[in-house]
């Protein structure tokens, strides 16, 4: 269907996201997915892991497009998605095996990041894993220069968003009782981190 919201980006890294997340969610029945975009990360790993119910979210603005691919989708194990600001105060989301987020905390605020640290102790249930795919800087370096100019190019959309430091973004996960189990590196330049709640 040629009018469903699409991004190649999402379409490019699902296969090697997919190669990690079935290390981990094999025996898992529920995942909250947030900042959905396009759905189809949704719908791929829907299909994918026919026993999880994926939740896909968004901030409200987006609402509407995350559906379009959702309800074509028709995937008993993916509902439509729900509205999620990490900046509210309350997310009224519910509790979940786990939470998986992609292309997000390089686009949203420093203190968005915060809050989406924050609010992963009411929404993940013990033994519970938090998955981040994702770009991240090491000891303030950047991985290579194509990662470094595209934090000029975020910077220069949205002087908020940019490249985090990996260290600054574990320290933020260990404080909301998260413990880092795997980092993982992805083609064009990204990672996949993966906490547990212990």
């Amino acid at each position: 269907m040629d009018s469903l919201p699409f991004s190649q980006a999402s379409e490019n890294n699902k296969l090697p996201i997919h190669q990690v997340l079935v290390r981990h969610l094999v025996s898992r029945c529920s995942l909250l997915e947030i900042g959905g975009g396009t759905g189809q990360h949704a719908e791929f790993f829907a299909e994918h892991f026919p026993g999880l119910i994926w939740q896909s979210s968004d901030v409200p603005s987006n609402i509407e497009l995350l559906n379009l691919r959702i309800a074509h989708a028709r995937l008993p194990n993916l509902p439509l998605a729900i509205s999620l600001d990490v900046n509210e105060t309350h997310w009224h989301c519910g509790s979940f095996d786990a939470v998986f987020s992609a292309n997000c905390l390089h686009i949203i605020s420093e203190q968005s990041v915060e809050n989406f640290f924050a609010g992963m102790d009411k929404c993940i249930h013990k033994d519970g894993l938090l998955l981040v795919y994702g770009p991240f800087k090491y000891d303030g370096e950047f991985t290579t220069e194509s990662n470094a100019g595209f934090d000029v190019w975020l910077k220069s959309r949205n002087p908020v968003s940019g490249v985090r430091d990996f260290e600054w973004v574990n320290k933020l996960a260990q404080d909301s009782g998260l413990t880092l189990v795997e980092d993982s590196i992805m083609p064009a330049n990204n990672q996949l981190l993966v906490w547990s709640k212990l």
